[in-house]
């Protein structure tokens, strides 16, 4: 005869092996996904820098010309100053 116990036994184990496994199975495809969000976040992270070089390059050109255009006006203030003094 098959006593209550070991069949209620039984039974949880069974119970609990189907449990586990499918939880393993959700775990992978957490996993997966996962993989995938890091990649795409890794892809974005990678065009940002592009652009951002894309965007700093003019604006570095752009703040040199504005330094040399003010390095010129100085220049041009000097001149005018010493052109001035030497016409008095």
């Amino acid at each position: 005869m098959i006593d209550p116990a070991q069949t209620a036994l039984f039974l949880v184990i069974i119970v609990l092996s189907v449990l586990l496994l499918v939880l393993g199975i959700q775990v992978f495809f957490i996993l997966r996904e996962l993989r995938q969000t890091v990649a795409k976040a890794n892809k974005v992270l990678d065009d940002t820098g592009i652009i951002t070089e894309s965007v700093s390059g003019p604006i570095a050109t752009l703040s040199s010309l504005a330094m040399g255009v003010r390095t010129g006006a100085t220049f041009a203030n000097i001149l005018n100053l010493k052109k001035k003094k030497s016409s008095k």
